[in-house]
């Protein structure tokens, strides 16, 4: 019923404006072609400016509103990510003043040059020096920003610092888990024809390097003023590592790892106080739509300090014991040395 009352609103609009424009062109057959015109074009000349002033009026009422709730105010929480909102700033401003300059131009240029008897339009086909101007401005700042953004992008995936702590985030329909290396700083090796059952991410438990990783999910920890490196994987479609508040952004493609790497600026709880937001959490998010329950894959990282950081890894198992829990070392008796002791010597 709703559908088909929608529809009739529809066909009751489209009937007004059709009836209307009819009756324009009688007014105008009896007004006088020429009269009509005239009379059209002030009205629409009128209704332009009126258009610039009302929305220009809109852009700094809906900046001044909507700004605060923005990721801007409390800034980018990682030294990359600040070069990457400064690059924006600058991308803004130069498209902004162009865009207000040229918009102005627009709507003033067709307010004052309307139709009038008394003036005759000035036509010229070509002028080199012209179309010089608005192709070599244009594509010298054009060129600069492009040359920002690579710089930037190739620093974000080039080699990380050798003290970068190393994560594996690997997504999958629909969430991210993630993977340390453990004390040799090596991850293992994978492969795919061992994903099943608890190995979700197909460790290769023959490979040494593997028993000591730890896999965790949903909630990732890192330190703080740190780089911190990201192995990325997907296991299914690809995926995005959407990193907000770091202003990073990866996509996980099967098959296909790829790398960024960045340094954290504050921890979970100053960026509380810098939000304003007591329930503030860094997010990671997939940025690549991906099916259904793209909406739902999220994870959480918890910047903390470097001690923190070291307490929450050694409080973590293997994930080879975590699989194989009965080849988990029992732990070591007491040191029969201290069994006899004499009790003089313990005291």
């Amino acid at each position: 019923m709703t559908q088909i009352l929608l529809i009739a609103i529809v066909v009751m609009i489209f009937v007004v404006i059709f009836q209307i424009s009819k009756a324009s062109e009688y007014v105008s057959v009896l007004k006088g072609e020429d009269k009509a015109r005239k009379q059209t074009n002030k009205i629409n000349a009128f209704l332009l400016i009126s258009f610039l002033i009302v929305g220009l009026i809109g852009v700094w009422w809906c900046n001044d509103m909507f700004y605060s709730k923005t990721l801007f105010p409390m800034g980018a929480a990682s030294e990359m990510g600040q070069k990457i909102d400064l690059m924006l700033y600058i991308t803004i401003a130069v498209t902004g003043v162009v865009f207000v300059i040229t918009q102005i131009l627009l709507f003033w240029f067709a307010f004052k040059y309307q139709e009038n008897d008394d003036r005759k339009a000035y036509y010229f086909p070509h002028n080199t020096k012209l179309e010089l101007l608005w192709t070599t401005v244009p594509a010298i700042f054009l060129t600069v920003l492009v040359v920002f953004g690579l710089k930037y992008w190739f620093k974000m995936t080039s080699d990380a610092p050798k003290d970068a702590v190393l994560v594996e985030v690997t997504g999958h329909q629909f969430g991210w888990e993630f993977r340390y290396p453990g004390p040799d700083g090596i991850l293992g090796k994978k492969d795919y024809k061992l994903t099943k059952g608890a190995n979700s991410l197909g460790v290769d438990f023959k490979d040494p390097a593997s028993l000591d990783d730890i896999h965790v999910g949903v909630t990732m920890h890192i330190p703080v003023n740190r780089p911190i490196k990201f192995v990325i994987n997907a296991q299914d479609v690809i995926h995005d590592v959407g990193l907000v508040h770091f202003r990073m952004k990866m996509d996980a493609v099967p098959g296909i790892p790829t790398t960024l790497w960045f340094t954290p600026l504050y921890t979970t709880e100053e960026m509380k106080v810098r939000s304003g937001n007591p329930n503030f959490v860094y997010e990671i998010s997939c940025d690549q739509i991906c099916g259904k329950g793209h909406f739902s894959m999220r994870g959480v990282i918890v910047v903390e300090s470097d001690a923190d950081y070291k307490k929450w890894l050694a409080s973590q198992q293997p994930e080879y014991y975590t699989i194989f829990p009965d080849k988990k070392p029992k732990m070591d008796t007491l040191d029969s040395t201290a069994k006899s002791a004499p009790l003089s010597a313990k005291l």
